[in-house]
């Protein structure tokens, strides 16, 4: 009987660390100690997008420099089981779409349970999802076992992805009502970074470990799962959440207006998506992020196609006409410009996203609208003027918004739903990103390859593909312009609100002086998480300058 109450106590104490009411901040609490946990987790998971580093390693794991090819006809199910020869390029690429798909999927599923559960509990299970999947991925590569390789990575990975990508969001725009779409951008803005510093970190890692004609990739994988495991617990196990009614100190809530863009109403989740403003912001966040992840699919491609010779000085000298030496130059002043896009994602991510705190939510939006309109309609001009420095500015402005859409929406479902829910309904609100993530590639790939089989030259195969991605802007901005203050009827009375924050607070705990400047934890905090940012943008700076040489 001892024994039992004894682990029931064990258990009971394990389950209080990870438990909402344990992370409730204690007056006086430095609200700038929260933006390093969020980066610390989204940092490690952003490198989703740097994982096309492992796919030419991987292509070769079984014929090393010459890959052995699978029979003719074998198809994906031999890919899946077989141990006999080499996995195609087009195989792993899966492992990206099982991302895209299951973040969507987890933060639909659980936003709820994340909004319950607190952002805690929620971190810690991303931390295992996604570091438990790049080790049994590790597996699956030892082991030469696609399957397992996409269940872990792709499924696992893609679980941790969605828990990890919307833990922080509601938080911060508690700890923040006066910065919404800062705070939010300094957090996101840590995912589009991730791949910055994790994919020279994996290629460093794979040179070490590739020896005796091994690519080194599993060993890899284990490595970064392990750094990753301890940087996400870190930060889970910092994060805080504030006490019902604190706001900070200074600051006045704006005044309840009926036709205001900022409510100060709560709309539960069970009825967020039956508001028109929900779907009106969906179809924003699909269009403007269908038009920007498009050309991120083709970035390198595009500009070695477009230009051709002229980036190696020989502008007489078209991309088809180009010898193998040539294109090992052009390809690398290609990948300095998805280097310098990189930056501009990550970098516009918090730009925009601050901004939108000054413009409003719905004008930042049409800001990215109209301007991207205009420069996806001229950037075909700008490529036949042979005016390079044009087109990059055009597409690094482009890419800037489409970091900036992903930074500004959670802001904007927080003004027009309120706080309460809105890390869960802006988990739905990504189903838009799953969708896009299709739209986009899909669009450019296929307007790309039918305009090469129609005989269309290189330097014109994306002109179309502009004008259609300027079309979805359009589409965007008008769905942007119909969003409307979400109807009264959807707000929850203050007793449901009450409810759902455990009733009412002590009034010790509802305050205003927690302190909004910087401390020695905060100053330390920022600079665990800083300096591998500094040190990504320090590497990717080194690309770029390959654009400019």
């Amino acid at each position: 009987m001892s024994d039992t109450m004894a682990r029931q106590g064990r258990a009971t104490t394990t389950s209080g660390i990870l438990d909402r009411n344990r992370i409730v901040a204690r007056a006086g609490y430095n609200r700038w100690l929260v933006p390093p946990a969020a980066l610390a987790i989204h940092l490690c998971i952003g490198m989703a997008y740097g994982f096309s580093v492992f796919w030419l390693p991987l292509s070769r794991a079984v014929g090393g420099a010459k890959p052995t090819a699978c029979p003719a006809g074998s198809g994906i199910a031999n890919a899946l089981f077989t141990t006999s020869c080499d996995w195609l390029v087009s195989d792993l690429n899966w492992i990206f779409t099982l991302f895209i798909v299951f973040l969507g999927v987890a933060a639909a599923v659980w936003g709820g349970w994340l909004e319950r559960s607190g952002p805690r509990k929620a971190g810690v299970i991303s931390a295992l999802c996604w570091s438990g999947g790049l080790l049994l991925g590790a597996v699956g590569i030892a082991t030469h076992q696609l399957w397992i390789l996409w269940l872990g990575t792709g499924v696992l990975g893609g679980i941790g992805l969605g828990l990890g990508y919307i833990s922080p969001v509601s938080t911060l725009i508690k700890w923040f009502p006066d910065r919404r779409g800062m705070a939010t951008g300094m957090a996101i803005m840590g995912f589009g970074g991730g791949a910055m510093i994790g994919a020279p970190l994996a290629q460093m890692l794979m040179a070490h470990f590739g020896t005796g004609g091994t690519s080194g990739v599993w060993q890899t994988f284990v490595v970064m799962g392990l750094i990753y495991f301890v940087f996400m617990m870190g930060g889970a196990f910092g994060y805080r959440v504030p006490a019902p009614g604190w706001q900070p100190a200074g600051w006045t809530p704006p005044a309840t207006n009926a036709k205001a863009m900022i409510t100060r109403g709560q709309v539960h989740l069970k009825n967020a998506h039956k508001t028109t403003a929900f779907w009106c912001i969906w179809v924003v966040l699909c269009m403007n992020v269908s038009a920007g992840i498009g050309v991120l699919s083709m970035a390198s491609p595009m500009l070695q196609e477009i230009f051709g010779g002229s980036l190696i000085g020989q502008s007489a000298v078209s991309f088809t006409d180009l010898n193998a030496a040539q294109r090992v130059s052009v390809a690398a002043i290609a990948a300095g410009f998805a280097g310098l896009l990189s930056l501009f994602n990550i970098g516009g991510r918090f730009f925009w996203a601050s901004l939108s705190d000054k413009l409003g939510r719905k004008a930042t939006y049409c800001t990215f609208f109209l301007l991207g309109i205009a420069m996806y309609g001229l950037s075909p001009w700008a490529a036949h003027a042979g005016s390079m420095t044009l087109f990059i500015m055009f597409f690094c402005v482009i890419l800037s918004m489409y970091g900036g859409g992903f930074a500004t929406v959670p802001a904007y479902l927080a003004d027009m739903f309120g706080t309460q829910f809105v890390g869960a309904i802006h988990g739905r609100l990504l189903t838009a990103w799953s969708t896009a993530g299709v739209i986009g590639p899909v669009l450019v790939g296929y307007m790309r390859e039918t305009a090469i089989a129609a005989g269309v030259p290189r330097s014109s195969v994306y002109d179309v593909t502009m004008y259609l991605l300027a079309g979805l802007l359009v589409i965007g901005l008008v769905a942007n312009l119909m969003v409307r203050p979400v109807a009264a009827k959807w707000f929850m009375s203050d007793a449901e609100v009450a409810a759902l924050q455990g009733s009412a607070a002590p009034a010790a705990s509802v305050h205003s002086s927690a302190a909004a400047g910087f401390s020695l934890a905060s100053i330390l905090a920022w600079a665990i998480v800083g300096i591998p940012i500094m040190w990504g943008v320090w590497i990717t700076l080194a690309k770029v300058a390959v654009l400019f040489t």
